[in-house]
């Protein structure tokens, strides 16, 4: 059974890690997917190439979600290329962790225009079709970070904490036009971006703290992206869902 079928999504930084694998999940569903990415040209294309193979109707755009003039384009094009939008996942985001005695202006903005300006940047974008069609899906990728804060990550911490805010407010405002807004609080997943957690005594020390007993793969977000990207979802929104193995307990 294919819980998306014939929808049209839009996943933001999806080139690669958890992004790659929302698209996958989507396009394996049978949604349409448009998809956001920055640096690689190629793996934008075969990207591409392995959602186009399940069947869907799939492309890449390089489009910075932190550009509010660059998403009022990329969404513009969706629709063109698209002819709607149903769901839209703000996954686009990035770390440049420091203790806050050496943070540095830059870096403090350069995460909060990635992390945090990105998702009101798409929403603000994408709630215009949805509201005409009464209907959509948003999923705004928060982090534990953003509910449990962590040293030398006050930028991140904030940046996801302010998703979840804005993610409830949303839902607020949108609910009586059958929008949908949540999001996502994944704990340590293994990515490109997490390997520094992986090796040695951090990683054990890590481990240590999930219930679990284990890192989260990119598979386990998908998983609960489509859960909430689909009718199963159908009677939640402001909330967060933690996936994260019980860190949070």
């Amino acid at each position: 059974m294919k819980l998306l079928e014939n929808k049209v999504a839009i996943v933001t930084g999806a080139s690669r890690g958890i992004g790659e694998g929302i698209a996958l999940k989507f396009a394996e569903h049978g949604a349409n997917v448009a998809f956001t990415y920055l640096s690689s040209d190629e793996k934008a294309k075969a990207l591409e190439q392995k959602l186009q193979a399940f069947g869907v109707k799939a492309k890449a755009y390089k489009s910075n979600a932190g550009v509010f003039a660059e998403c009022e384009t990329l969404v513009n094009e969706v629709l063109k290329d698209f002819g709607t939008v149903d769901i839209c996942v703000n996954n686009a985001g990035i770390s440049k962790d420091n203790l806050l005695l050496r943070m540095s202006p830059e870096q403090w903005d350069d995460v909060m225009n990635t992390n945090l300006k990105s998702v009101f940047n798409m929403t603000k974008q994408v709630i215009r079709p949805m509201m005409k069609a009464r209907s959509g899906v948003i999923i705004n990728m928060s982090s534990i970070i953003g509910i449990q804060g962590n040293a030398g990550q006050s930028s991140y911490a904030a940046s996801k904490a302010g998703i979840i805010g804005f993610t409830k407010s949303v839902a607020k405002e949108l609910g009586s036009r059958n929008i949908r807004c949540n999001a996502i609080a994944p704990g340590f997943i293994e990515t490109d971006m997490t390997h520094y957690l992986q090796d040695g005594d951090a990683k054990n020390n890590y481990m240590e703290k999930i219930p679990l007993g284990r890192f989260g793969t990119t598979e386990d977000i998908a998983n609960s992206c489509l859960f909430l990207a689909s009718d199963m979802g159908a009677y939640l929104t402001g909330q967060t869902l933690s996936v994260c193995g019980g860190l949070n307990i």
